[in-house]
């Protein structure tokens, strides 16, 4: 049996949208146009996920997060509550040359709470960003980075817990 998608009635998902099954939609979400969005993945309450943004299986998106086009969530992501992703390295309000610049978080990696993750970079597999922490480059896999601009600070496991090892 094929789990059921729960789209909760303030939600808002564009027709073009591709919700996978089991996935749980919550209060006054915005889902474009394109996005794909995988299997059971919960997205909480205020999440706003543009047009053509792909977000990977079992992905949980956590309250007042805004996914913007370029952004790729693979399986198993966790992002913190009110996460800022960026998809422009000019930010101007009217920009004949704008591009939106791809930005990739791999499988199992996780990001706290209120953390800046600035357009272009890759956020590696089972990496953590700790909570807070600005990302202006890319955080190799199994990393814990933190602070502002985000620096590596331990190698961790699956589980986000530290090991030792040579950070390079």
């Amino acid at each position: 049996m094929i789990p059921e998608v729960f789209i909760h009635p303030t939600a808002n998902v564009a027709e073009s949208a591709v919700i996978g099954a089991g996935t749980k939609i919550w209060i006054n979400v915005q889902i474009r146009e394109d996005a794909v969005v995988g299997d059971n993945c919960i997205l909480a309450k205020d999440v706003y996920v543009d047009a053509e943004v792909t977000i990977g299986d079992r992905c949980k998106v956590q309250n007042g997060v805004s996914v913007y086009s370029g952004v790729r969530l693979g399986d198993d992501v966790f992002v913190g509550p009110h996460v800022s992703f960026t998809n422009d390295r000019i930010p101007r309000a009217f920009n004949a040359t704008w591009e939106i610049i791809e930005t990739v978080v791999e499988n199992g990696a996780s990001i706290g709470a209120n953390a800046t993750i600035v357009c272009g970079v890759t956020i590696g597999e089972f990496a953590m960003v700790a909570a807070g922490s600005v990302v202006t480059r890319d955080v190799p896999p199994y990393t814990l980075v933190m602070g502002s601009p985000a620096r590596p600070v331990s190698r961790i496991d699956r589980m986000g817990h530290r090991v030792e090892g040579d950070l390079s």
